[in-house]
């Protein structure tokens, strides 16, 4: 065998017996909306496609429930839904028959947002829309013969496997739970009728599929949940599973209630694969991890480790449907990093069942409507301005064959990703600085840096169309004392380019003001680089393994020991704007380290004694030492409109077109769909 002089263990096939994924590399499940969108199978068969094109050895669809009361839209309990699923393996073989494509089976009990929803008993999930009824014997029985008559439908539908989830606080792990199931029947009390259901789960479908069919079984092997699994249910529920006809068992670690931060950006790359270590030691089936995994050197060092057998990258797929070719072909450079903002996927997921996309590569699951076609007309454009919006516009346009040139006064590409990047917990951001200056290089974007162009200049060098990507500049609230030499910008504070006191307050509540207090408020390390850090900040006890690995365990917070307080106009909860995945994190990191949060601000004045208030129509004085204004942006114009007299044609992107809340994902989606269209 000719092993990867790089990634040998990332690109070693793995031998099933009745059958054989060519590689490691595992694109995850994740629910896109496409499974409920009109025309959905034919986008997901385009979607899908493109990452088996792009190298992966086995792919996971979204969460597909077995019954109605399952889930919401798109289920498998017939063979006329069946045969919608033939569009999507047919295009996925017909690319590459050697990869693997397995149905996720996605019952969700008590997170159902379905009325019908049911549970082992009728307890109500913190994050569920209703109260589930209970199982009954004979609902029971339907469950588990519908699950059998899902996992035999994907397999009439040409699907290579099924993946079974029980885990995240879905119907199978609340079986698993003592706090989600009170029964005292054969199917709750002790550990052994707890794990019942899910055991019976896996050998019904078994049954049904026959032995030549993969059947990967998804175990929350660390919980994340006071009062969770302990690590030896983990291990006998492992085994029974494995016994009872698990072909691959794949490692989760979380409930989506669970107070811990598992898919976030502030999460070290492969922070849970330790757990995944473990547990593969007492089992013969080959283990999946997961979680954070975004990198192909990230990923081989998971492997020889011995942590896994393969290795999970759902997200990053979004982000980069070429990554597993990129790095076969050595162009680790050019993979458009997954940085876990989850804005545009799970934030779009949990957020009213949006479409799913990615921040920095917009056509995901938009591959039949978004297309990088070569140009027959290539244009001159120019583009002001090497911030996000900028970035993506003339590397797109530069990739269809246009002649871009782009001009930024900075020093550097990347604009306000230059002060995300500065933020503990958003390193990521560098990755996709490097991203963008690889593609200027790739495509052949002319980069002036350190230049500052005017109209005339525009004007004079002939171009078909300037795109004004010039972004924003930070709004100044009219407030009496605003010139106090207490008061300091976001972009100062940022890059520490003014002193910060140890008493602060921060104007405005938004993205900003959030990414301010962490960065002011933060001491040592940053968690998102160190595991020991961030389990020590989360309460995680990766060592010991208490029940969910965080019972009887207190998050210790490291602070800056700075006194703050994070001040915010409306009436609404501060951070409540924030995205639905992450935002809770934001706030969880900052009360822990002692950050007052205060709502129904009007601001008076600065002055020698502080920043001067009405709270809830109510006189208060914050006295502080500083007073750091994040009170939004304003869209810098002034070249657009200078290019409108001088009768230039020009474009506003980004930013420059609304600058409402600094919004990546809006600015890069909108570059990439107009430089699509030039």
């Amino acid at each position: 065998m000719n092993l990867h002089s790089r990634y040998p263990l990332l690109f070693s096939p793995l031998d099933l017996g009745f059958t054989q994924i060519k590689n490691r590399a595992l694109m995850g499940s994740m629910h896109t909306g496409l499974e409920e969108a009109e025309n959905g199978f034919a986008r997901m068969a385009a979607y899908f496609a493109e990452r088996a094109r792009g190298g992966v050895g086995m792919i996971i669809t979204g969460g597909i429930p077995p019954n109605e009361e399952g889930g919401f839209g798109a289920k498998l309990s017939t063979s006329e839904e069946a045969e919608q699923h033939r569009t999507i393996t047919a295009a996925v073989h017909a690319v590459d028959p050697d990869v693997k494509i397995c149905m996720q089976i996605l019952h969700m009990g008590s997170l159902a947002p379905n009325p019908a929803c049911v549970a082992p008993s009728a307890v109500k999930s913190r994050i569920g829309a209703f109260k589930p009824s209970e199982l009954n014997e004979e609902g029971i029985e339907k469950q588990l013969l519908d699950f059998a008559n899902c996992a035999a439908l994907a397999q009439q539908a040409g699907y290579d496997g099924v993946e079974i989830i029980g885990s995240a606080g879905y119907l199978l792990s609340t079986f698993l739970v003592a706090k989600t199931n009170l029964r005292t029947d054969q199917w709750g009390g002790s550990f052994e009728n707890r794990m019942r259901f899910v055991v019976e789960v896996v050998r019904r479908v078994r049954a049904a599929v026959g032995p030549n069919f993969i059947v990967i079984f998804r175990i929350a092997a660390m919980d994340m949940l006071d009062g969770g699994m302990a690590w030896d249910e983990v291990v006998t529920l492992a085994q029974a599973v494995e016994a009872a006809g698990a072909t691959i068992i794949s490692t989760h670690f979380c409930w989506h209630e669970a107070p811990v931060p598992t898919i976030a950006t502030m999460v070290p790359r492969a922070a849970f694969t330790q757990v995944t270590g473990r547990l593969r030691k007492v089992l013969k089936v080959p283990l999946i991890t997961s979680n954070r995994i975004n990198m192909p050197d990230t990923a081989e060092t998971v492997l020889a480790r011995g942590d896994a057998d393969i290795v999970s990258m759902a997200r990053p797929m979004l982000a980069d449907p070429e990554l597993v070719r990129k790095a076969f072909e050595g162009r680790e450079d050019e993979i458009n990093t997954c940085i876990a903002c989850n804005q545009a996927c799970l934030d779009h997921t949990f957020g009213g069942y949006k479409q799913v996309s990615c921040l920095v590569n917009p056509r995901a699951c938009r591959e039949t409507l978004l297309n990088y076609e070569t140009t027959a007309r290539p244009k001159r454009l120019a583009v002001v301005g090497a911030g996000p919006a900028g970035l993506a516009y003339a590397t797109v346009a530069a990739q269809r064959g246009h002649q871009v040139t782009l001009f930024d006064a900075a020093s550097e590409i990347g604009g306000q990703f230059n002060l995300a990047k500065r933020i503990p917990g958003k390193e990521e951001f560098y990755e996709t600085l490097r991203y963008y200056q690889r593609m200027i290089a790739k495509h052949g974007v002319a980069l002036h840096l350190n230049t500052r162009v005017d109209a005339a200049l525009l004007a004079s060098e002939d171009f078909d169309e300037v795109i004004v990507a010039t972004g924003i500049e930070p709004r100044q609230p009219a407030l009496e004392g605003i010139k106090h030499p207490k008061v300091v910008s976001y972009i100062d504070a940022i890059l520490g380019r003014k002193p910060i006191g140890e008493r602060v307050a921060i104007m405005g509540a938004g993205g900003i003001g959030f990414d301010v207090a962490e960065l002011i408020s933060h001491a040592g390390p940053s968690a998102a680089l160190d595991s020991a850090v961030f389990a020590r900040e989360w309460g995680i006890d990766f060592e010991n393994h208490p029940r969910g690995g965080v019972t009887g365990v207190q998050p210790q917070a490291a602070t800056s020991g700075r006194t703050i307080t994070l001040l915010q106009r409306k009436t609404d909860p501060v951070g409540k704007s924030l995205g639905r995945t992450t935002g809770w994190t934001h706030r969880l990191t900052l009360s822990r380290r002692g950050v007052r949060m205060v709502n129904g601000v009007e601001y008076l004045k600065v002055d020698d004694a502080g920043l001067h208030t009405l709270v809830n129509s109510e006189p208060k004085l914050f006295e502080v030492d500083t007073v750091i204004v994040c009170a939004g942006q304003l869209p810098l114009r002034t070249l657009f409109d200078d290019l409108q007299t001088q009768g230039v044609k020009a474009t506003l992107v980004g930013g420059a077109f609304e600058a409402s809340e600094l919004d990546a994902k809006r600015a890069i989606e909108q570059a990439c769909q107009l430089a699509a269209e030039v």
